[in-house]
């Protein structure tokens, strides 16, 4: 199965003929205007139209032609398949690459595994699940955290 990136999720409907208003977890509407087709509540749906809507975005798509229709996608994530996204250029990364790594220490001993990746506005903050189920957000910079090919590589000592 293709694994999928989350662009926004619905956060309602819009007016009465089917639109969307989406909460983006991108940079702008750009982000998903780019794109033609989308996986939403488990369908697959084609985008007709989107437009910025302040802090948030407007969006209409085939098939969903009136509120009830809408209103039943709230919640629903916007995503498209990994593959479609822009490449990277050295030293960039997609958060969704992040998650499900595993992560060591300076030794390559398992100190635990990326499970989320946050920004409060500060930077980056991974949060990393260890063995014994408890959780930590630390910051995703060098020397407290670094990607090192398929693996994050960081100081313990960050680890509450």
């Amino acid at each position: 199965m293709t694994r999928r990136v989350a662009l926004a999720a619905v956060a309602g409907a819009h007016g009465v003929k089917g639109e969307l208003r989406l909460k983006l977890f991108a940079d702008s509407v750009d982000s998903l205007a780019r794109h033609q087709r989308f996986h939403v509540g488990g369908r697959e749906l084609a985008l007709k139209d989107i437009k910025d809507g302040g802090k948030t975005a407007i969006a209409r798509f085939e098939g969903i032609s009136d509120r009830t229709a809408a209103e039943a996608l709230r919640g629903s994530l916007v995503e498209i398949d990994r593959d479609l996204l822009p490449p990277l250029e050295e030293g960039e990364y997609y958060h969704a690459d992040l998650v499900g790594l595993p992560c060591v220490d300076e030794t390559g001993q398992s100190v635990g595994t990326v499970v989320a990746v946050e920004n409060f506005g500060a930077g980056d903050l991974l949060e990393v699940e260890r063995p014994n189920n408890k959780r930590s957000l630390i910051p995703f910079r060098d020397p407290i955290a670094r990607l090192e090919g398929e693996k994050i590589v960081l100081d313990p000592e960050f680890l509450a």
